[in-house]
């Protein structure tokens, strides 16, 4: 089984994340973290940079972006940078399909359950009655622009989380698993678990596209377990 967190934030290309890659590193040594997906707001990192900071090691370091969109922020693996009109999802699918990647609903329920006035969600904020079941949520057109759902992040609520498990599972659209750190703490609370080493991004697509894998919860405390509803 191959750990990979699929939501992390850095100093070289979010200016909300103080996470230094030498602390990345370590930690990921630490909890028994083989790879990680750098979700960076502004892109940022090349190649060659990328073999400076983590060449030594042992982890897979793949990049990418999230995109704050017109149906909330997507997690994209296959751009590096921002394209012209990606901030719309259906042009983003469109810029994604070229290059054959894959889009991620990022944290869709966050701040849903949230008492007004801190209840501002993304998804469902244009709704004139917001959805009361999972059934009801999975009719936004988000979940058939994407590939996938993140189904736990690490900085959502355990209510968050199980909700939106279940628009998922309703859906039947492949689950993953992310941090969202920002700094060393809770790296790999929320993470994938692969079946396969991933050694590179390409690797990491077609596995996405395989669904050989499942998301999990509790690496960074060492008491690793799938993320499922309570009841399975």
């Amino acid at each position: 089984m191959f750990n990979f967190d699929l939501h992390v934030h850095t100093v070289k290309g979010s200016t909300d994340s103080g996470l230094l890659p030498e602390q990345l590193i370590a930690e990921a040594k630490r909890i028994g973290l083989n790879g990680v997906f750098l979700s960076e707001h502004g892109g940022g990192w090349t190649p060659t940079q990328i073999e400076t900071e983590f060449g030594e090691a042992d982890l897979t370091v793949t990049t990418g972006l999230e995109v704050n969109t017109d149906m909330g922020h997507i997690i994209v693996i296959g751009l590096d940078s921002y394209v012209s009109g990606i901030h719309k999802v259906r042009v983003l699918r469109e810029k994604v399909d070229e290059v054959g990647g894959i889009l991620i609903a990022a944290h869709p329920l966050r701040n849903f359950f949230n008492r007004p006035p801190y209840n501002v969600n993304l998804l469902f904020g244009g709704w004139e009655i917001s959805p009361e079941t999972p059934e009801q949520a999975s009719e936004h057109e988000l979940f058939s622009l994407v590939d996938c759902i993140e189904v736990t992040n690490g900085a959502n609520s355990e209510k968050e989380n199980s909700f939106t498990l279940e628009i998922a599972n309703h859906l039947n659209i492949p689950a993953t698993g992310g941090s969202d750190s920002h700094s060393i703490q809770g790296i790999g609370r929320s993470f994938t678990i692969f079946e396969n080493d991933i050694p590179d991004r390409e690797t990491l697509i077609a596995e996405i596209k395989a669904k050989r894998f499942y998301p999990a919860e509790g690496l960074n405390i060492g008491k690793v377990q799938k993320f499922q509803n309570t009841n399975s």
